[in-house]
């Protein structure tokens, strides 16, 4: 072996460490500092525990959203009902809260909200059974699929409230439903119930995928799944699994903005599937399915939330804020082709033999 080839080896195969690679694998937790010192130096109130709580309250939502989108996205799929779910769900919910009235009874129920959680998570969970049948058995594309839901669950969120927004969810004791707002307004040791709620599913989301054989079906899905269903992998079935999952996930970001706003309207979340993919994509993960983690997609909820929550504050026009978005995910496009196509090493051509002379 020559000096410059073992030289050249022993360069790739030390300790040091490259920070391109640190840079493009840590880019949302860097991206993340720096929106935080930046709005910290334009604005005096942006840096508080109090404005920081708040924040995180609304960033719930986006990371809700996100980690099902993410649990989707890993399979290679993509769903676009995410905002029309949550809509739906909300309006669901708002409609048990003001009472179920049965006519031929002459009675009218008013479920507790335990109930009415329970639910609503079904409701996701119908919506997500739908777009996975569609995906895995009917073999419709992903994104028509999931597009006709997006226009399926909106109309029917409009057709059951006539266009109208259902208002005063927080219950009455007398009817036994108080306690809706608590989701959105009550803190638990000084943290939003929010936060908690996203808490706990982001555990549930990386338990999941990291140490259950399902996790392991999900990310060699979206790695070959000609491969995975040769391997014995149910795929159907696991596609089935990551829509349903997403729409849980929806329909419990639903419930905690319809009880943060304790109102449910037919046009809440417009548009907030691409703020979940934007999540996705920022925190690293690849549109094309097998990469991605939770922690990147809770890093990039939080990147977009606090961006977004700190041009208000600085007062930027809503529409530079849509710019400053969509350059966002330009960027982190950009650097995840960047980091996976530096991450696959192209095959080595094979010398053809001469003909005989």
């Amino acid at each position: 072996m020559s000096d410059t080839t073992a030289t050249s080896a022993a360069g790739r195969s030390g300790p040091g460490i490259d920070p391109v690679k640190l840079l493009l694998e840590g880019r949302a937790f860097f991206a993340l500092i720096a929106i935080i010192v930046v709005f910290s130096l334009l604005s005096p109130v942006y840096f508080s525990v109090n404005n920081f709580l708040i924040m995180s309250s609304h960033v719930a939502i986006f990371g809700l959203l996100g980690l099902g989108m993410l649990i989707v996205i890993l399979t290679g799929g993509i769903d676009l009902s995410v905002g029309s779910t949550l809509a739906l769900a909300g309006v669901c919910a708002g409609f048990m809260m003001q009472g179920i009235e049965l006519s031929w009874l002459g009675v009218t129920l008013y479920p507790p909200v335990w109930v009415v959680v329970i639910l609503t998570a079904c409701v996701g969970a119908l919506v997500g059974v739908v777009n996975g049948v569609l995906v895995a058995y009917f073999k419709v594309p992903a994104f028509v699929a999931t597009l006709g839901l997006l226009y399926v669950a909106r109309g029917i969120a409009l057709l059951l409230t006539n266009g109208l927004t259902i208002n005063d969810l927080a219950g009455e004791e007398a009817l036994g439903n108080q306690g809706f707002a608590w989701l959105g307004f009550n803190r638990l040791l000084g943290v939003p119930i929010g936060i908690i709620v996203l808490a706990v599913v982001a555990l549930l989301c990386a338990l999941m995928l990291n140490r259950s054989a399902p996790g392991r079906w999900i990310y060699s899905t979206g790695g070959n799944a000609r491969a995975a269903e040769l391997s014995g992998v149910p795929v159907r079935r696991v596609q089935v699994l990551v829509y349903v999952i997403s729409g849980i996930c929806s329909a419990i970001a639903g419930l905690v903005l319809s009880s943060q706003l304790t109102s449910a309207g037919p046009t809440a979340g417009q548009t907030y599937e691409l703020t979940a993919i934007a999540a996705v994509v920022v925190g690293g993960a690849s549109l094309m399915g097998g990469r991605g983690t939770v922690r990147g997609t809770l890093l990039g909820a939080f990147v977009i939330g606090f961006l977004s929550d700190g041009l208000v504050i600085i007062g930027v026009s809503s529409y530079w804020q849509t710019v400053f978005t969509g350059a966002v995910i330009i960027l982190a496009v950009l650097m995840n082709s960047i980091e996976y196509k530096g991450g696959r090493k192209a095959p080595k051509p094979v010398p053809r033999k001469s003909a005989p002379a």
